[in-house]
């Protein structure tokens, strides 16, 4: 739950907002040469460099992105540095700056945004980022959180979406479905919770998918891979809304098709194992489940060598011509059209 109460509790009205952003920033130390002033000034400085800027940026909203039910604040104060950071690897650039904003209700003490923020904090010292500014104010409804990062490359790496061409392979780091499927467990025991709050969730079966769920991380170790194997994408984006919607966006941008290959998703065991317990399609699971924050992206067909057998890499399918449309190939062999029902922001 969200927090002991028993524990003491110190009202942020006590501390006020410069009072609060002093507090929870004084533990952030600088380590990129790219910040020259980071928190403590009207505004951060950023050294311009050599190199392409990076932006990006996202909003999560209690209830609708999170449920603090289930979500400790620490985790969720690392997935939205997670969530950010990946949107930059996904552009084949490295991630240097983050700015945090929050809003919070009165129902939350100084101890739970300091929860917070030590997650921000282990995601910033792991992923080599610095905190450089945001906002604290107060809101009527709950915790929301919004998150910019800041990458940098040079301008011949950066990927974009619309840059596919036809016969070249589609390839996905990681595994798929996970995520999603953490989300069922946990929304499965906050209902036997509320019936009965003594009951002890046995989660021993779904520790993978539960992780991937409350502490997923970013690929930023991909861009350092591909530059091993001297290979560059010709597309790329991550895959926070869904495997079919992502692959939807690249097809539309590029103006081509594809076909991906039903036996070559990549799916762990404890995904397989739990879609047969939930009765669901793992192949659906996969394609529309989101939040796996793997990076989806295309490279020529000539690469075909560097990237086949690599453990960190599997090649799903191609790229066609855009009239052969999306279409998904069954173990059978039939040919699916593919449909784009990921995540929806705005769904009635």
């Amino acid at each position: 739950m969200l927090e002991d109460k028993n524990q003491n509790r110190t009202s942020l009205a006590k501390l006020g907002e410069f009072g609060l952003i002093e507090h929870i920033t004084k533990y952030f130390n600088v380590k990129n040469d790219t910040t020259i002033k980071a928190i403590g000034d009207d505004a951060a400085v950023l050294d311009a460099s050599e190199k392409q800027t990076v932006i990006t940026t996202d909003l999560l909203i209690e209830g609708v992105h999170f449920d603090l039910s289930y979500m400790p604040l620490k985790h969720l104060g690392y997935k939205a540095i997670m969530v950010n950071l990946s949107d930059v690897y996904a552009m084949n650039a490295i991630a240097e700056q983050v700015t945090v904003s929050i809003a919070i209700s009165n129902r939350f003490p100084l101890e739970a945004v300091e929860e917070l923020y030590a997650g921000i904090q282990l995601a910033c010292e792991t992923y080599n980022i610095d905190l450089i500014g945001g906002d604290t104010t107060s809101s009527t409804k709950g915790m929301l959180i919004s998150v910019t990062a800041i990458g940098k490359a040079k301008k011949d790496d950066i990927v974009y979406r619309n840059t596919a061409k036809p016969t070249d392979l589609i390839v996905v780091s990681g595994d798929l479905g996970a995520a999603y499927l953490g989300l069922q467990v946990l929304e499965r025991e906050k209902q036997v919770f509320n019936v009965d709050p003594n009951n002890q969730p046995d989660l021993d079966n779904y520790t993978y998918l539960i992780e991937r769920q409350l502490k997923p991380e970013a690929r930023k170790d991909v861009t350092t891979i591909l530059a091993d194997l001297e290979v560059k994408p010709t597309a790329m984006i991550d895959i926070s809304d869904g495997l079919s919607s992502e692959l939807f966006h690249i097809c539309t941008q590029s103006k081509v098709g594809c076909k991906i290959y039903e036996n070559k998703l990549p799916l762990d065991p404890q995904v397989i194992s739990t879609c047969e317990e939930f009765e669901l399609d793992s192949t659906m699971v996969a394609l529309s489940g989101g939040e796996d924050y793997e990076l989806l992206f295309t490279v020529p067909i000539a690469d075909f060598d560097k990237i086949k057998g690599n453990p960190n890499f599997s090649i799903i399918g191609h790229i066609t011509e855009e009239n052969q449309g999306l279409q998904l190939i069954t173990r059978a062999e039939q040919e699916i059209e593919l449909k784009a029902q990921g995540w929806n922001s705005f769904k009635e």
